[in-house]
């Protein structure tokens, strides 16, 4: 257990509030059906070790569609460390400053930030030649509506909401558009918990600048803020750039020790 003490939080939704994978797995096999046949069985293989974190794709990395290269970044200035052909081969420095000079700008089409388990099929995808993973996301979309798909209510979660919210203000900022949200929320029983709900936010992009909109519309300091996410590009990174406090969902841990940022398997051990 944890204490939270911060004039606001800012909530991620996916993979923070609910924890489930079975939509991701989903995904995959959706994805699967549009590789060449003889190539379905390697691409599912390689995404069961992406999910395990055998494989030079995972969480935290960052893939390029086009030249189809694992990037590793420095999470809080963007830069490019490092990059790898699929097969683990290293580029040359020369090539790595060619290629990514400077700070990196990452999109939802071609330089495509692993964040969470969306993104790993994704990647899988793109390197076995499938064209549209777009109607494949809307289809898993689909699925999570249907009454196939559960999502499994964190235990305590509504309460320690509205505990917090007593005395901060709680804001949710996410990538799912606002129908997904409000489907979500009431399956959740977190409809009505936060007074500020911004959807379609398009992180790691906007992050920063929505941050500091919040900062502004409720007349906090950076120090008072805190960022709650699963998400280290999307939600962490950016926090800790602007001085924000953070906590990182991260089940298997993370690799270093940051200032303002805690590490927690779950959102559960912050109550």
């Amino acid at each position: 257990m944890m204490a939270i003490n911060s004039n606001l939080v800012i909530f991620d939704l996916d993979g923070t509030l609910y924890e489930g994978t079975d939509h991701f797995d989903y995904y995959a096999r959706h994805l699967q059906a549009k590789v060449s046949l003889d190539k379905q069985e390697a691409f599912y293989r390689e995404y069961e070790q992406m999910k395990k974190g055998k494989h030079l794709v995972s969480i935290g990395k960052v893939y390029d569609v086009r030249r189809d290269l694992v990037l590793t970044i420095n999470p809080i200035d963007l830069f490019v460390t490092a990059a790898y052909r699929w097969d683990g081969e290293k580029i040359t420095d020369e090539q790595l400053q060619t290629f990514y000079p400077g700070a990196q700008q990452f999109d939802f089409d071609h330089l495509v930030a692993i964040g969470d388990g969306w993104w790993l099929p994704f990647a899988c995808a793109k390197h076995y030649g499938v064209s549209d993973c777009y109607s494949s996301y809307l289809a898993t979309k689909e699925f999570m509506v249907s009454d196939d798909f559960k999502i499994e209510q964190l235990p305590g979660l509504r309460e320690f909401l509205l505990k917090l919210r007593k005395d901060s203000n709680i804001v949710l900022m996410t990538n799912s558009d606002r129908e997904d949200v409000g489907r979500l929320l009431k399956e959740l029983d977190l409809e009505g918990v936060f007074e500020h709900i911004i959807t379609s936010a398009k992180k790691p992009t906007y992050t920063k600048g929505l941050i500091e909109h919040l900062i502004e519309q409720y007349k906090v300091k950076p120090e008072e803020v805190v960022s709650i996410g699963d998400n280290f590009i999307n939600e962490i990174a950016p926090a800790l750039s602007l001085g924000l406090k953070a906590i990182y969902i991260q089940p298997n841990g993370h690799d270093s020790e940051v200032e303002n940022l805690t590490v927690v398997p779950s959102v559960t051990a912050c109550y």
